[in-house]
C-alpha cells in the first residue's frame, strides 16, 4: 500500500474470508466491481518463469500460451520458488507480487480479456483481502517494480496472440 501510496494510485481495499479459488471468490464479483483476477506462476523447461494475470473466467491454454511466447511446456511453479521470487504463498498470487521480483525473473503476461474493465481487482499480497484498482495504475504499478508486462489473448482460439488494438494499454 506504501508503494502504491509513493506512486500516487488511487486504490479501495476490503478485507473479507480468505479465499483460495475462483469459485470461492465469486461471492465478491457481486460485492467489487471490476475484472476479477486469477492468477497462474508458471516455468518452462528453462527455468523462465511467468506470472499469468488473467479475467478470473478465462479459460487459459497454456500450449497456445507457451508457443505464443516462445516457452517451452509450461508447468505450475513450486510454492517454495514462488515465495523465492514473488513472497507469496499459493493461493495469494497476484500481479502486487511483481514488487518483491527485485532480480526481475518474473515475466508478467496480462490477459487482454482483463484490459477491457476500467479496474481490477486483486489481492494485496495476501488472499484475505481484495484492492481495487484503476487499469492503468495497474499498469503503471507493474512498470515502477521493473516489468514491461506483455498482453495478450489468452482464451480459446487464438490464445496467445494480441487481437484487439484497442486493448492494448499504454
Amino acid at each position: 500500500m506504501q508503494r502504491l501510496a509513493a506512486l500516487g494510485i488511487e486504490q479501495r481495499t476490503i478485507e473479507h474470508a480468505p479465499v483460495f479459488t475462483v469459485e470461492e471468490s465469486t461471492v465478491l464479483d457481486r460485492e467489487i466491481p471490476g475484472g476479477h483476477t486469477k492468477n497462474l506462476f508458471l516455468k518452462d523447461h528453462k527455468d523462465r518463469l511467468f506470472l499469468v494475470i488473467a479475467h478470473a473466467h478465462t479459460r487459459v491454454d497454456l500450449k497456445a500460451l507457451s508457443k505464443a511466447i516462445g516457452a517451452g511446456r509450461l508447468s505450475f511453479g513450486r510454492a517454495e520458488l514462488l515465495m523465492e521470487t514473488l513472497g507469496v504463498t499459493p493461493g495469494s498470487v497476484t500481479a502486487f507480487a511483481l514488487i518483491n521480483d527485485r532480480n526481475s525473473r518474473v515475466c508478467a503476461i496480462l490477459d487482454e480479456a482483463l484490459m477491457a474493465f476500467e479496474t481490477i481487482n486483486c489481492h494485496p499480497l495476501e488472499n484475505c483481502a481484495t484492492t481495487n484498482i484503476a487499469r492503468d495504475d495497474l499498469l503503471r504499478f507493474i512498470r515502477a517494480c521493473g516489468h514491461d508486462p506483455r498482453i495478450l489473448y489468452l482464451g480459446g482460439e487464438g490464445a496467445g496472440e494480441h487481437r484487439s488494438p484497442d486493448t492494448r494499454v499504454s
